[in-house]
């Protein structure tokens, strides 16, 4: 585990910071850290946004739900389930009538 500050990102709610909790491949919960800004950055966008915490801090916050942590995760995992299709746009029948 690194001995520096991890960047950790995190998600606003209700005027707070809340932690951001990811999947692993497998389905498991994880929390996610990074060890510069710039890998963080880099792997969810330039505008997510991300506090500063010390490993021993963010175990503490995730030992109680049971989560794994996982530092400086070198991809992203695809979703469990595929997004559902948007569904065709309509085309009018040939024989409608035109509302009135």
């Amino acid at each position: 585990m690194p001995d520096g500050p991890l960047y950790v990102p995190v998600r606003p709610e209700h005027g707070y910071f809340v932690t951001c909790f990811f999947r692993t491949p497998s389905g498991r919960r994880t929390a996610v850290a990074f060890t510069t800004s710039v890998r963080l950055l880099a792997a969810l966008g330039r505008d997510h946004p991300w506090i500063r915490l010390s490993a021993a801090a963010l175990r503490s916050l995730t030992a109680p739900l049971g989560c794994a942590l996982t530092v400086d995760p070198r991809s992203t995992a695809r979703p469990l389930r595929p997004p559902r299709a948007a569904a065709p746009p309509r085309r009018p029948r040939k024989d409608a009538r035109p509302r009135r």
